[in-house]
């Protein structure tokens, strides 16, 4: 009942009227630069309002760095699946066959993954005398002479331009795709960070791995795990990131290691290493970052972080070390510019939605309509930032982020900014849904006009075009607008408060879901016409389509809204009504 008494007052509200609240947050740094007015500013308007965001626990966000190495149980020993056996017992046979005196290692995250006593498909085959593409070649050699089917190979050149520095080849064994590459160790002149590359033994090739966890092999002729850095299971163990090398060394050779230590660290709840954290924020491994490899790369990791089980404590350690302006790149000539610590209060918006998604449930949302959710809750600070296109158009900040500093998908890019636009009309829809009034502003708002229905049927029309163009993420926008609301409904100062307005706003949440289902809304964008626009056009006695037809089209979409079960006959009637009335006033 309380979340009626909120909405009640916020709808007495003015058009005009203004929400001036500084945002306040408990810092996720010692010395915080808190956004204020500038920050507000460019958070932005949705229609008449302006809104400043809500956070529980005036938004701080909880994934903060640990402070501690968690005590992790680690396996003494590899237990191999039956499809495993299968294929290092292939990979054996061909040693033999030829009497190759190879040795096979795998590395890696299998090998992290196995001792952790997780499952793991990514296989990823070492060699000690040859080059990957070789000995694909002779397993498939192998296959022909025992009269089975050969594989293809495919192989991924090298490029170290852009930090990858080995030619890596692929095939199918047993209906899994495994990696083959050759130990490297890698030399790097006075001049250059371009590496030159030579065959190395496995312990110039574990110390050349990002994280020490990443750099345990299992040997498949002694089945036996090795840890050449010594300190692989232990860090393992203590739960801490740590790198084989310097740190700084070990980054400015591939830069992309950052975000993997990051990643990882997030992703277990592992620590980061003291040495490792002040090095990733050195100012000559962030521009490393921004030159030196490429941004579908850093785009990749990024996605595995979002995506992940962690995705708030690994956008925490990005805002802590500083890195969220190498990482997410912005134009130049941004309208409004982005106030100094902007990259706090995106992380805090992302902490709120992680929370609010977790209390609401995952079954109510599709992985990627989190995931997508997330990133609208992230960028949400740039939703009326523009930049100038070379021919002079407007174009988002939050659009470029996607498309040019992370390469994501373009769909990506054009379903967040629909959330975006969603949200601030769920925003104002929302009182509307839980009372049927202030339908009338809510159409000037929307500069939107629809037709002349009773309220009731209004209300239809409206969340239904509304869900239509945001076809299925509606429940992630409307989770986003929820984040979103006047200052006067409240502002969470401790633990007990913040749990309590969170489960107001999961109730708020249902209400609004509930309401939507009971209309019938539910793929309502599914809704096929009555009308077409050949029958529109033999209506109107027109030759060709045009805005006019595409006017009508709409007209009737919306009158089929507000009549769910109307007839196509009934459709057509009103048309002939409705423009005959418009004859008699023209």
């Amino acid at each position: 009942m309380k979340s009626k008494r909120i909405w009640s007052n916020y709808r007495k509200r003015p058009p005009n009227s203004l929400f001036p609240n500084p945002f306040k947050f408990s810092p996720l740094s010692p010395q915080p630069t808190l956004c204020s007015r500038s920050l507000k500013q460019s958070i932005g308007r949705f229609g008449y309002y302006r809104y400043s965001f809500c956070f529980f626990r005036s938004a701080s966000v909880k994934a903060t760095m640990p402070t501690s190495s968690p005590s992790v149980h680690v396996k003494d020993h590899i237990d191999l699946t039956a499809k495993e056996k299968q294929i290092f017992d292939r990979l054996l046979q061909v040693l033999r066959h030829f009497n190759l005196q190879t040795q096979l290692r795998v590395a890696g995250g299998w090998v992290r993954d196995k001792l952790l006593g997780k499952e793991c498909y990514d296989i990823d085959i070492a060699l000690d005398n040859m080059l990957g593409r070789e000995f694909c070649e002779k397993v498939n050699e192998y296959l022909s002479s025992t009269g089975e089917e050969t594989q293809g190979i495919g192989v991924i050149q090298c490029n170290p331009d852009q930090s990858k520095h080995l030619e890596t080849a692929r095939m199918r064994l047993f209906d899994v795709w495994i990696d083959f590459v050759n130990l490297r160790s890698e030399d790097y002149s006075e001049n250059s960070r371009i590496p030159t590359m030579r065959f190395g033994t496995a312990e110039e090739d574990a110390y050349r791995r990002d994280l020490t966890i990443n750099s345990l092999f299992y040997n498949i002729n002694t089945s036996s795990v090795e840890d050449f850095t010594r300190r692989g299971i232990a860090d393992l163990k203590s739960g801490t990131i740590v790198t084989p090398l310097p740190p700084k060394q070990t980054f400015l050779d591939d830069p992309l290691r950052v975000l993997r230590a990051i990643r990882f660290g997030a992703r277990f709840g592992f620590k980061l290493d003291e040495e490792l954290k002040i090095a990733a924020a050195d100012n000559d491994v962030k521009a490393a970052i921004a030159d030196k490899i490429s941004r579908e790369r850093i785009g990749h990791e990024i996605d595995l972080m979002i995506s992940g089980n962690q995705p708030v404590r690994a956008m925490t350690y990005i805002s802590e070390l500083q890195l969220f302006c190498a990482v997410f790149t912005l134009p130049p000539d941004m309208e409004p510019s982005i106030s100094e610590g902007c990259e706090r209060l995106c992380v805090a918006l992302m902490d709120s939605t992680w929370r609010f998604l977790q209390l609401i449930g995952s079954s109510s949302f599709t992985d990627d309509q989190r995931r997508l959710c997330l990133y609208a809750a992230l960028f949400l600070p740039f939703r009326n930032a523009v930049y100038p296109e070379k021919k002079g158009k407007k174009i988002p900040v939050a659009s470029y982020v996607f498309r040019s500093s992370l390469k994501l998908k373009s769909s990506d890019a054009e379903t967040v900014m629909s959330m975006h636009l969603a949200a601030g009309k769920f925003l104002s829809l929302i009182p509307s849904i839980l009372s049927n009034e202030n339908l009338q502003f809510l159409e000037v708002d929307w500069k939107k006009e629809t037709i002349d229905v009773p309220v009731a049927s209004k209300l239809r029309v409206l969340a239904g075009l509304l869900l239509r163009e945001i076809k299925e993420f509606w429940r992630a926008s409307l989770l986003l607008s929820l984040l979103l609301y006047p200052d006067d409904i409240g502002s969470s100062t401790n633990l007990s408060n913040e749990d309590t307005d969170l489960k107001e706003r999961r109730e708020l949440f249902h209400r609004v879901e509930n309401t939507i289902m009971e209309m019938g809304l539910e793929k309502v964008w599914e809704l096929k016409p009555l009308v077409n626009g050949k029958d529109i056009m033999s209506m109107l006695q027109l030759k060709s389509g045009g805005p006019i037809v595409k006017e009508w089209q709409q007209k009737l979409l919306e009158w089929q809204l507000a009549h769910p079960s109307g007839s196509a006959d009934g459709c057509i009637e009103w048309m002939r009504q409705t423009q005959s009335k418009r004859a008699r006033t023209e």
